[in-house]
């Protein structure tokens, strides 16, 4: 039996207590968790134990953490900026490493860490958990419907994705303050664009406009962003085709657009986001993701369909949300990564390619331009 991998989750706020540190603790036959950081534990045994009762060692700086033997995997679940001084840190050490979204600043900065990690031959694995989402996968199932299927939407001429809430006063986090990767360009756009270039694969134009709509804070950190991809003829549809992602931060809305997908034979619509995230968050232990109900999305959420018909008219029908959302599936993959050398199923350059975009994005609003890629 393969030796479970010992991990070092550092950071025990949002991204580690509710993205992290549950799948790892869930599959014991794959990863211990061995320590994490924690700089200043508020209790005895840290917040690790005061969540889910279990006892880990807790390392209170980063050169604990590196200089700890045992440990062979490093998860990067710290705010933004620390991203990739730390990926950067541990691969040096001679670590596996996990990190999340974004996975830098830079498209500078993502490259190098690419070429450090080969140069080492070590895993340096992206965290786009996103592409297990319900209703993401629910949408592939969908646009790979065969065309003669009497719910094809045919080829798509426009896609929509939102990532929209209501919030009208600053959550007074690390969020708020002008640091690199500041801003929900980088925080949710980057899960959008790595949905859609994975989906459809780079654009040859994009024109974006990203703002601080509510003005609070500091301008540098925009709260609201709308990039379109476009995508000549031939490439990924026969038709030009425009992908529109947005996300605003004044949507006051009791459910939230998601997708929007127009095809030449239909529309699809869907609101609501994965529930896996709402999940997590309350789960009491981390065999809950294992148990019925987890990442399904409730009926009232799954997307509808408008179909055209020979005669003109349109037939709508309901198109489910069936398989349930599965994050756990990332860290299998990292797990046969790392032990047994298998396919990656996030590229670390793929993410690499969403950063390449946020540049550009941000660019483009910047100079009020569209740029050619």
């Amino acid at each position: 039996m393969t030796k479970p991998i010992n991990t070092c989750v550092l950071g025990v706020g949002l991204a580690g207590l509710t993205f992290h540190i549950p799948f790892v603790l869930a599959l014991p036959d794959l990863f211990t968790l061995h320590s994490v950081l924690e700089r200043n534990p508020s209790s005895t045994h840290g917040k690790v134990h005061d969540r889910f009762g279990v006892a880990v060692k807790i390392h209170r700086s980063l050169d604990d953490v590196l200089a700890d033997p045992d440990v062979e995997l490093v998860i990067v679940g710290t705010p933004n900026e620390t991203h990739y001084p730390f990926a950067k840190a541990a691969l040096q050490a001679g670590k596996h490493v996990l990190v999340d979204k974004p996975v830098t600043s830079s498209t500078v900065e993502g490259k190098e860490l690419d070429e450090l990690a080969q140069a080492k031959k070590l895993v340096l694995y992206p965290f786009q958990n996103r592409r297990w989402d319900s209703d993401y996968l629910a949408l592939k199932k969908l646009l790979d419907l065969p065309s003669s299927s009497p719910q094809s939407l045919g080829d798509l001429v426009e896609f929509e994705s939102h990532f929209d809430r209501y919030r009208a006063a600053l959550k007074g986090t690390w969020k708020d303050k002008p640091l690199p990767a500041a801003g929900q360009t980088f925080d949710l756009g980057a899960h959008l664009i790595d949905q859609t270039l994975t989906l459809f694969g780079k654009p040859e134009k994009l024109t974006a406009f990203i703002q601080n709509v509510r003005g609070l804070g500091s301008p540098e950190v925009d709260d609201t962003f709308t990039i379109y991809l476009q995508y000549p003829a031939g490439k990924p549809f026969s038709n030009p085709f425009t992908a529109i992602l947005r996300g605003h931060i004044l949507s006051a809305r009791s459910r939230q657009l998601r997708y929007l997908v127009r095809g030449t034979k239909g529309t699809y619509i869907k609101y609501g986001v994965d529930v896996q995230e709402d999940q997590l968050k309350v789960i009491d232990a981390p065999a809950s993701i294992f148990k019925t109900g987890y990442g399904l999305e409730p009926e009232s959420l799954w997307g509808t369909l408008d179909n055209i018909q020979d005669d003109g008219s349109i037939v709508q029908s309901t198109w489910p949300s069936s398989a349930a959302g599965q994050y756990v599936e990332l860290f299998k993959n990292l797990a046969g990564v790392i032990r047994e050398g298998a396919p990656q199923q996030v590229k670390w350059m793929q993410s690499v390619s969403v950063i390449e975009i946020i540049e550009l994005a941000l660019k483009s609003s910047k100079e009020g331009i569209t740029i050619t890629l």
